[in-house]
């Protein structure tokens, strides 16, 4: 072990050395690599530049909990695991030299490169620009079509159309997520910058660090209390006491992201009315699963036992407040109405129908009595996603689930089409 940082594997060469991290090979595990934060902050391209003691360790634990809420999400990135205080593992990666930056609020250099736009308009959908890495040039902001123009390749991977619109669509979602946990703790994202790469197997991945040096953040949405390495750039000069306002700032940032991610206080309680409805219900739960939901299973039928299925209601009822009903009931379906016109939360319906009585069984789940808003719908993938879409109100994890579901789902339509246009457009 290095008793200095406390890293456990063996270093082989440095691959990258930045203002404050140093990249390191791992020779036993291929494929893999080591990022080593430093005490030191910068700023204006390293022109502005001081040691900060203790500054490592603050970034690395910022950073693990940034990307296990992403990893949790389901956003690919080069993220592995921690493996002491200042350092992390991550996939060995080419780096994209694009900084992809997303804006909420007009601020900062944005507001010095568009002249007339006031400090805090508020962009809706959320603003993208990309910088060129470049520190000798100040990273110049980049278009879309200077990226495409470098003909960058990595890994084997040429960064065209598809690529930028894929890193842009996934920029957004990231920010977006982050913001909505930033949310939960009375803090506005105002801003944020991250950089992708290439891993070997070309697929691209979130990579690099996301700490306080890559975000600008409110606390209540005011700019007075600012908890970001802004407070740094903003000093004219720099004393042993401003530095120690910046370390106790990043201090407080680490310590709101321990709790950050939402407790799992919410359940799906699928309900059949016969044991032969069990296949079915297990379709329902796994993709309830998928999206990060709790699920139980029960056996009641609303003709048979109403009373039973009331108290099964009741039941759930009295010890969780975030719940959802999924009533699984073919025939005359009278499961879900009776749950309906019995709680206040929500009811779905997703009757087991078959081929030769479809039009009958739905058509029992569809024409409910006045006063009852039970949903129904045909799939068990759709009723999980109808639950998680209402659980996912009150939860982000849950709705960032849903997001980067939808985000897969363009990114496969995008990689299909490029592999269609490569066999049948040659």
């Amino acid at each position: 072990m290095d008793t200095t940082t406390g890293i456990k594997e063996k270093l082989g060469k440095i691959l990258i050395e930045g203002k404050t991290k140093q990249v390191f090979d791992l020779p036993e595990h291929p494929g893999l690599c080591l990022l080593l934060s430093k005490d030191r902050i910068t700023a204006g391209d390293g022109v502005k530049a001081h040691d900060l003691e203790g500054k490592a360790e603050i970034s690395n634990a910022t950073n693990g909990q940034v990307f296990e809420i992403l990893n949790e999400a389901g956003i690919k990135t080069a993220y592995v695991k921690p493996c002491s205080l200042k350092a992390f593992i991550a996939k060995k990666c080419e780096m994209i030299p694009i900084e992809w930056v997303t804006r909420r609020l007009a601020t900062g250099s944005f507001l010095k490169r568009n002249t007339g736009v006031p400090e805090g308009y508020r962009f809706s959908p959320p603003k993208q620009e990309t910088f060129f890495k470049d520190d000798a040039n100040h990273d110049p902001q980049w278009s879309d079509e200077q990226i495409l123009a470098a003909k960058f390749t990595f890994n084997g991977l040429v960064i065209g159309q598809d690529e930028v619109d894929i890193m842009k669509r996934t920029t957004v979602l990231v920010f977006e997520i982050l913001e909505k946990a930033w949310a939960t703790k009375n803090c506005a994202l105002i801003d944020m910058k991250v950089e992708y790469g290439v891993d070997p197997e070309g697929n691209i991945v979130l990579a690099d660090i996301i700490d306080s040096d890559s975000w600008r953040l409110w606390p209540s949405g005011d700019k007075r209390l600012m908890v970001d390495k802004q407070v740094y750039r903003n000093l004219t000069s720099v004393t042993s006491s401003d530095l120690d306002t910046v370390k106790r700032n990043f201090i407080w940032v680490n310590e709101q992201l321990k709790d950050i991610t939402p407790k799992k206080d919410h359940l799906v309680v699928i309900l059949m009315g016969s044991g032969s409805d069990l296949l079915h219900c297990q379709k329902i739960s796994a993709n309830c699963k998928s999206l990060g939901l709790n699920t139980d299973l029960r056996v009641t039928s609303a003709h048979k036992g109403p009373e039973e299925t009331l108290r099964i209601m009741r039941e759930y009822e009295s010890v969780i407040g975030n719940l959802v009903f999924i009533a699984v009931a073919g025939r005359s379906n009278g499961l879900g109405p009776v749950l309906s016109g019995s709680t206040t939360y929500p009811v779905i319906n997703c009757p087991p129908v078959k081929a030769d009585n479809m039009q009958i069984d739905v058509w029992s789940s569809l024409n409910v009595p006045s006063g009852l808003g039970c949903a129904t719908v045909l799939y068990p993938e759709a009723a999980a996603l109808h639950a998680a879409q209402i659980l996912g109100i009150s939860n982000f994890m849950i709705w960032s689930k849903l997001r980067v579901k939808q985000l897969n789902n363009f990114v496969n339509l995008k990689i299909a089409d490029k592999e269609i246009r490569g066999v049948h457009n040659a």
